[in-house]
């Protein structure tokens, strides 16, 4: 069987290699450090071992208190200085996406005034090791709606997991009436699942219902879900294609080396090793929820509480979360030497 062309549908932007990235994550995350004051540097530093690097979540903080240092308690520089850190690590949607996920905050305020876990700028970092000294070092920006996790291993950069989140999915008054913070990755989902043949329906739609939300959660280490849904190759080549953009989609949030290396590494996934999921219903405005799993990530999508219009998303490498891969290849080469 042959494996994916995924590289044929990336956008030309993002097929460029950055080789900047690796000096000026290094170079922004220590001028970060640098503002921050002795007391600030004992909330937001650790150790790379703490155990709490692998700890995230997404409701709003006040439900799930955060590690680190909150954006809304830093000052003007060191708030410019963080960004300038954020904006290293993603790409130029991915960093206005993570704006735009804060900015809902403000529009939840509007909507729930008396709400106390409604904080603007209640988004929390961790730095885990010494950006300028060491080789293996890592950081998490976490918030509502936001989790995000990166470990640098020898210039390497390991990106999941991640997960964004819209509530509400698409405003419905006022003036950013219509606006969608996440658009391609349900629109070209709902495009593929209304393109599949009556056959395939019985295979890819495996559940009437969709799940209330992620089934992966933000457990530390995911759990392979249950293998469900059609297979790639069962798929015609314009339905792979619909599989391949949705991916891509995903990844569009990262570097533009780190997004094209890890579609190397997809592309060598088996057909046969990869499914298309979804439950619920098949039209916009109805609860509704999908999942692409190979034999090394899955992808979940979530569209099912408050009518239908909040969006759940993530990410996750079942080998390679938190650079585990990384990290075991970092060590077995120390090991050898």
């Amino acid at each position: 069987m042959k494996p994916l062309l995924l590289l044929l549908l990336l956008p030309l932007h993002m097929l460029a290699q950055d080789k900047k990235l690796d000096k000026a994550a290094t170079t922004n995350a220590q001028a970060f450090v640098n503002a921050l004051n002795p007391e600030q540097k004992a909330i937001a530093l650790f150790p790379f071992a703490e155990a709490h690097r692998f700890s995230w979540h997404y409701v709003p903080p006040t439900g799930s208190p955060r590690t680190g240092m909150a954006v809304k308690d830093m000052d003007s520089q060191q708030k410019a200085l963080f960004y300038a850190l954020l904006q290293s690590f993603l790409s130029p949607a991915g960093y206005q996406r993570t704006q735009n996920i804060m900015s809902f905050e403000y529009v939840l305020k509007e909507m729930e005034p008396n709400s106390k876990s409604r904080i603007p700028e209640n988004y929390f970092v961790s730095i885990y090791g010494h950006p300028h000294k060491d080789s293996v070092w890592g950081w998490k920006f976490t918030g509502h709606h936001l989790a995000l996790n990166f470990t640098m291993v020898n210039g390497q950069l390991a990106f999941t997991p991640f997960f964004f989140g819209s509530n509400p999915g698409e405003i419905k008054e006022g003036p950013k009436k219509g606006m969608r913070i996440i658009v391609e990755e349900e629109d070209l989902a709902f495009e593929l699942v209304n393109s599949l043949t009556e056959a395939q329906r019985k295979t890819a739609l495996f559940r009437t219902e969709p799940f209330a939300d992620i089934v992966t959660a933000n457990a530390p280490h995911a759990t392979a879900p249950e293998m469900a849904g059609i297979l790639l190759k069962d798929l015609a080549n314009d339905q792979q294609q619909l599989v391949n953009k949705i991916l891509v989609a995903y990844l569009a949030s990262m570097p533009s080396r780190v997004a094209h290396t890890r579609m190397n590494r997809l592309a060598t996934e088996n057909k046969d090793e990869i499914r298309f999921a979804w439950a619920g219903g098949l039209e916009k405005g109805q609860p509704h929820y999908y999942r692409i799993q190979g034999k090394t990530f899955v992808v979940e999508f979530d569209n099912s509480q408050n009518n239908a219009n909040h969006i759940h998303e993530v990410w996750r490498d079942f080998f390679g979360d938190y650079g585990e891969d990384l990290l075991k290849e970092h060590l077995r080469r120390d090991h050898q030497h």
